[in-house]
């Protein structure tokens, strides 16, 4: 679809879809294909981004040096900035300062001030009010346990899901701005067994080396995982702009590395979706879906006032 005809909800305004990560890359190596394909289709996207990723390593052996250790927080800003220009996307900084990820045992404390340990009150009033701003139909963000366990990840999901709850609050304080009941909220679900699985099948099948071989040894299967998975977005046509989105954080991904260790015609063959999760929902809907949008662009009218889907 051209991004000359917008899709519209039922009032005629434009589909607006936010989706919050915790540090610049991850909104492009989490639902960048799902957004780059609503990009195309005249759907509004704001990225949130809630730190500036001070305290991330530097994952790219090119990159490496005192230098760019020295300048990371201007490197990373550089690199979103990139990455927002590939995806076609308005981008926002939250504000908080990376809480790092800690190592050890025990794990050492975080340092003061940092994401992970700002109050949930403020950082939640601080996302309501980009909400309010933004009125999303729809929000994506990470499941209760982050996607992976880096404490910004998780608390990214917790200011996420309070916020939402703010920004629909009538009794809410006024400064926040006008009440606005986002429709539905999702999970990223894309890096589960079952695509690592098909996709190492794949790899076996064309003679290559599987990315996916050893962590697949330990990694069982899990029904309970399987079964949280209710919204497959076909989205492989973009999964080039990802890839590009992804490599304009030089300081993150290494273009040698895993992520590009699957060759693109054989993703778009063997799983040519990205995956969610329908956490909330102020819509009816059927599961499973194929569009993050599903009941919003015809039934905007038929919103209620409780959640169909919490899970």
């Amino acid at each position: 679809m051209s991004s000359a005809s917008r899709r519209v909800d039922a009032d005629g305004q434009p589909l607006r879809l936010m989706a919050v990560h915790a540090h610049p890359d991850d909104e492009s190596s989490k639902g960048a294909a799902t957004v780059a394909k609503y990009v195309d289709e005249g759907v509004e996207v704001l990225v949130v981004t809630c730190t500036g990723g001070e305290r991330g390593d530097i994952l790219n052996p090119k990159m490496d040096t005192p230098e760019n250790w020295e300048n990371i927080a201007t490197l990373r800003s550089a690199e979103m900035a990139r990455a927002r220009e590939i995806l076609g996307v308005e981008q926002t900084w939250l504000g908080f300062v990376d809480s790092g990820l800690p190592e050890g045992d025990p794990l050492p404390p975080l340092p003061d001030g940092c994401f992970a340990l700002v109050p949930l009150e403020e950082s939640a009033a601080a996302l309501a009010r980009v909400i309010r701003t933004f009125r999303p139909h729809v929000v994506t963000t990470y499941d209760e346990n982050g996607g992976y366990p880096h404490p910004d990840h998780i608390r990214t999901h917790e200011v996420t899901m309070a916020a939402v709850d703010l920004a629909a609050d009538s009794e809410a304080p006024q400064e926040l701005g006008e009440p606005w009941p986002v429709a539905k909220v999702y999970y990223h679900m894309t890096f589960h067994r079952s695509r690592a699985a098909a996709l190492d099948a794949a790899m076996h099948d064309d003679g290559l080396v599987s990315p996916y071989a050893e962590r697949l040894k330990d990694w069982p299967d899990d029904p309970a995982q399987a079964a949280r998975l209710t919204t497959f977005v076909p989205c492989s046509d973009y999964f080039s702009v990802r890839d590009d989105a992804l490599r304009a954080h030089a300081t993150q991904i290494d273009p040698d590395g895993f992520w590009f260790a699957v060759p693109l015609a054989t993703q778009q063959k063997v799983w040519p979706t990205e995956d969610y999760q329908l956490a909330k929902s102020r819509v009816a809907t059927s599961l499973p879906e194929d569009d993050l949008f599903a009941g919003i662009d015809t039934h905007e009218a038929d919103r209620v006032d409780t959640w169909f889907y919490s899970i």
